[in-house]
């Protein structure tokens, strides 16, 4: 079955977002205040962003193996250094909001600590 480009990019939106579930089911409570769902605004944004880097430098990567492996075939050659080209843009995207994001929520008072413990089952 042959899927469209509009349902493949739903479908990756779908995906992410039920990915994301945990994340704001393990929310400690409901926030009741604005700076409530500011925090929890945030703090889902910055756990997606490395997931979403590690595609983009899988992504760079793939298009570095292709240039490199298809340097004979023109079009192959072109489709790599897109994707690298894409991929160098998309990283740097990802870091500059990232970094905003953390900007933001040290300048107006969120004490946001990055740092999360790894979480481990129970013994």
């Amino acid at each position: 079955m042959k899927l469209n480009y509009k349902t493949k990019l739903f479908l990756n939106i779908a995906e992410i977002g039920i990915m994301s579930l945990p994340l704001v089911a393990g929310a400690q409570g409901s926030p009741t205040t604005l700076g409530g769902f500011i925090f929890l605004f945030i703090d889902l944004i910055v756990s997606i962003i490395p997931v979403i880097s590690a595609l983009v430098l899988l992504a760079f990567v793939w298009g570095l193996t292709k240039f490199i492996a298809k340097a004979g075939d023109s079009k192959a050659h072109e489709e790599g250094r897109n994707l690298m080209v894409w991929g160098s843009i998309a990283l740097f995207v990802l870091i500059t909001f990232w970094g905003i994001l953390h900007f933001l929520a040290n300048e107006f008072g969120f004490q946001y600590d990055s740092s999360k413990p790894i979480p481990f089952l129970p013994e």
